[in-house]
């Protein structure tokens, strides 16, 4: 069934269908649609699950854990500086190994205080131990909401999951959304088995308990194995997925690059843009391409040196800064593509920070900076749609 819904609800759609037993979750700009349509669900008899309000996202979080501990499959939602407030609880979450599923409107950390898109709040957890997608659509949404269950409860991978829903230009747009029928779903993921001890007070168990360094290391070893293994199980699950729903995914999806010279790589809804950018260019007689990052966590090197490798200039397109350096997504590729003996030129592009539009008068800035990248010398680093002049005024540099 088809139906039009905005991206939080893609997001609460996928847990209704995935059976979510526990929702704990404290509203937040712009997610809080997200607890609000699952409340309603709940009311009205939809959705057989226990909905927990809390006075904090880091109550959310601590919420879920104790409810994924009892062996209950659980999700939850946040954004921006809720998700950084979870920062110390997301470490506990992925150290007890728990397949918690939640939603994040990916939204801009402050200050100044922004409610609108960018990638920042996932990256700075990239290292907490989650797994990461981000959706290109509200589809995109459901469907990864529905998957990211699946993919975490494995147990060949049991670690906690994240799914980006870019702020107002997916968690407020209304698209056309294919809702799977109930019975697909369940046949699809199967009932939640827990794959270790729960919390049971008939059975009295310490769970994330004290760790020694004799063995603490060998705790995060088994996550980073896990996170290795995920990968394979990422690909299993989105070609069952496939077989499934009709609908086609991948860690890495290539377009056009057969043979581009420039290749510009993307996540979330700004791919979407892109996507019919390089349409126009390649009707023009530029050979651009397009790679769609979806899978961030695992980092899917493999794929991605694969795809890359021929290409003359690598144009990394990304909503997040990483101070000090540059953009996280162009730290992972340089390293990726580091073992190549002929590697592309890779120029990274900081660009639709705190929501500013992503046009393609943005993109044709970023593709000439590209195109001269396969002449000459150009910055590595490079802001798009920035009033640099006004900054280095009040850096008192003009």
């Amino acid at each position: 069934m088809k139906v039009m819904i905005r991206g939080n609800e893609s997001i609460a759609y996928a847990f209704k269908l995935a059976r979510v037993q526990v929702v704990p979750a404290y509203p937040i700009t712009p997610s809080t649609l997200v607890p609000e349509k699952i409340s309603e669900f709940i009311a009205n008899g939809e959705m057989k699950a226990e909905f927990v309000p809390v006075e904090s996202e880091h109550s959310a979080l601590s919420a879920a854990i104790g409810a994924s501990a009892k062996g209950v499959r659980v999700g939850t939602a946040t954004a921006s500086q809720g998700l950084a407030l979870m920062h110390e609880i997301l470490f506990i979450a992925s150290g007890m190994r728990l397949p918690i599923v939640m939603g994040i409107g990916n939204r801009a950390l402050s200050a100044p205080i922004n409610i609108w898109c960018d990638h920042q709040d996932m990256m700075s957890q990239r290292d907490a131990g989650w797994m990461q997608f981000y959706a290109e659509s509200n589809q995109e949404g459901l469907d990864l909401g529905v998957m990211a269950f699946k993919i975490a409860e494995d147990e060949r991978v049991l670690l906690p999951a994240m799914v980006g829903i870019d702020a107002f230009v997916l968690t407020h747009t209304v698209e056309p959304v294919e809702l799977p029928e109930q019975k697909e779903v369940d046949d699809f993921l199967g009932e939640f088995v827990p794959h270790y001890v729960t919390l049971d007070p008939e059975k009295p168990a310490t769970l994330g308990s004290f760790g020694f360094p004799e063995h603490y290391m060998e705790f995060k070893y088994g996550q980073w194995i896990a996170m290795e293994r995920a990968k394979k199980v990422i690909d299993e699950v989105f070609s069952k997925f496939e077989e499934k729903f009709g609908r086609k995914y991948a860690k890495v999806t290539p377009e056009f690059t057969e043979d581009a010279d420039i290749l510009l790589v993307t996540m979330g809804s700004m791919t979407s843009t892109t996507r019919e950018f390089v349409k126009r260019m390649r009707e023009n007689g530029k050979k651009v391409g397009l790679v769609k990052l979806t899978v961030f966590r695992p980092f899917p090197k493999e794929e991605l040196k694969e795809i890359l490798k021929n290409a003359k200039v690598v144009a990394v397109l990304e909503r997040n800064i990483s101070f000090g350096f540059g953009g996280a997504v162009y730290a992972e590729i340089s390293s990726a593509l580091s073992s190549l003996k002929e590697k592309p030129k890779i120029v990274d592009f900081i660009i639709g920070l705190g929501g500013r539009d992503i046009t393609f008068k943005s993109l044709e800035a970023a593709l000439r900076i590209a195109e001269r990248a396969m002449k000459e010398e150009v910055d590595e680093i490079n802001w798009i749609d920035v009033n640099k002049e006004a900054v280095l005024k009040a850096e008192g540099l003009l």
